[in-house]
């Protein structure tokens, strides 16, 4: 059969077609095409929706790089080829992209009201601009980053923080021999903060947080020095700040909230010092978060109310959704079903235009199933088990394979909404399957959150399913 039209649009400003996939795809229509992954997929236990119309989108090069399932799927398909074989950008890249602007200005120097104004088209965000001051060797190389994700992807734990975190080591040092930070320097504070994701992603948040406060301290004392020229300063700036929120992020998941709540405050002030909307936005985020789970709902309605005013200008839908995910946590903890069910229908609105150039790139974790995690999270509050455990099981079910602590997280939250409503011995299976999975990452709160599940479940321990998870919580509990 004659190859059929993509059914995407064109193109957009800025954005190249995927000619590589197009020519891979051959004389297959689009919609068999599809069917031919769905098929790949299936023979490797993998588990994707692929239509015709994603098809479209990554030929007409709206998916620059696509999700870990996806990409098992095509390396499967084309063994021997790599994800820029297939027309794909580098995962690293798109991981780490910049789409904001950089205080008052941007990284090439442009006034901040020349940039994206609402209901402009949104551009495909570019690669920053070096300082002309400094040279190729500014940046960390290829090699450097190949290393990097190297130790990202297959190293334990222990080595990858220890490699993750040293690319402020060296810039850091050459900044204290001249006096003033550069290209460099602002390029290895984010650096850090794309491997602290990276790792946070699969690992959890305790093995991390007291190395990733260490690179903290250099990229303020980076700050603090002052860069050469104002785009540096504003990406220094703007990086510390991602920077800080990550180490709060790191605090928050290791139970440490005293210790968050001053690193969200410092990313908020500097995001107010540089002019940078969308870093006063993911602090207003954090913020609102943490002050759920530290259990001041009223902040977490305000906080997550503030950063849906400064993000209405932002051009991002999904971090719009995720703002009004959070207020809906602050009202279902102050139990007002109603206003709670009109900020997640909001969420799950604006949830559903979909994917655009102009999302953060810290919100790669913010798909369906962490949009159901936290509905979840709401029900449970508002003390409705059984849609909360609805909304478990999918956020489970959906989980990319890759955030291994969320995968973790929503197992949990699963477990406690069954034992909420009774159901001790499912509850009891899925608490032991949040169990094997901290083996492989490290976090306090979902470690807290199996503890409320084993209090619940206590009084059934005459149930073999309870009996057995109460006693590796038991044994878990003893020094080693």
């Amino acid at each position: 059969m004659a190859s059929s039209p993509s059914p995407s649009a064109p193109a957009g400003p800025g954005r190249q077609p995927n000619l590589a996939f197009r020519r891979l795809r051959g004389r297959l229509s689009p919609g068999e095409f599809a069917a031919a992954v769905r098929r790949a997929a299936r023979e490797i236990g993998e588990n994707v929706s692929c239509d015709a119309r994603y098809v479209g989108r990554v030929e007409a090069g709206e998916i620059r790089c696509p999700n870990y399932a996806y990409e098992r799927v095509f390396l499967h398909m084309y063994p021997g080829y790599s994800l820029t074989d297939l027309g794909f950008e580098p995962r690293q890249a798109v991981r780490g992209r910049a789409t904001r602007g950089r205080g008052a200005y941007d990284t090439a120097g442009t006034p901040e009201d020349a940039r994206i104004r609402p209901g402009s088209p949104l551009p495909e965000p570019s690669c920053p601009t070096r300082d002309p001051s400094h040279g190729p060797s500014d940046r960390p190389t290829d090699e450097e980053n190949d290393v990097l994700r190297r130790a990202f992807m297959t190293g334990g734990p222990a080595a990858v923080a220890a490699v993750s975190l040293d690319p402020l080591a060296r810039p850091a040092a050459a900044a204290a021999r001249s006096g003033r930070p550069g290209a460099a320097e602002a390029a290895a504070v984010e650096e850090t903060v794309r491997g602290i994701r990276l790792l946070d992603d699969r690992y959890g948040a305790d093995r991390l947080y007291h190395r990733a406060d260490g690179a903290l301290r250099t990229a303020y004392d980076l700050l603090d020095a002052g860069a050469r020229r104002q785009p540096t300063a504003d990406r220094l700036h703007s990086w510390t700040g991602e920077l800080a929120l990550s180490v709060g992020w790191l605090a928050h998941d290791s139970g440490r909230l005293a210790e968050a709540r001053p690193h969200y405050a410092e990313a908020l002030a500097i995001a107010r010092v540089a002019g940078d909307a969308a870093l006063e936005a993911h602090a207003f985020c954090n913020t609102s978060f943490l002050a759920r789970d530290a259990g001041r709902p009223r902040e977490a309605v305000r906080a997550a109310q503030a950063g849906q005013h400064i993000a209405r200008h932002l051009g991002s839908a999904r971090l719009l959704s995720l703002l009004a995910a959070r207020e809906a946590g602050g009202w279902a903890l102050l139990a007002d079903r109603t206003a709670c069910e009109e900020s997640l229908s909001r969420a799950r609105t604006l949830f559903e235009h979909g994917p655009r150039d102009a999302d953060p790139e810290w919100m790669t974790f913010y798909g369906e199933a962490e949009l159901n995690g936290l509905e979840a999270q709401c029900w449970a509050a508002l003390g409705d088990w059984g849609r909360a455990a609805r909304r478990a099981r999918r956020a489970v079910a959906l989980q990319d394979p890759h955030f291994t602590r969320n995968t973790a997280l929503f197992t949990a939250e699963l477990a406690g909404d069954l034992a909420g409503g009774g159901e001790v011995e499912e509850a009891a299976g899925s608490a032991g399957r949040a169990l094997d999975l901290l083996g492989q990452v490290r976090s306090s709160r979902v470690g807290g959150m199996l503890d409320g599940t084993a209090r619940r479940l206590r009084h059934h321990r005459g149930v073999p399913a309870v009996a057995n998870f109460l006693d590796r919580m038991a044994e878990r509990a003893r020094p080693a």
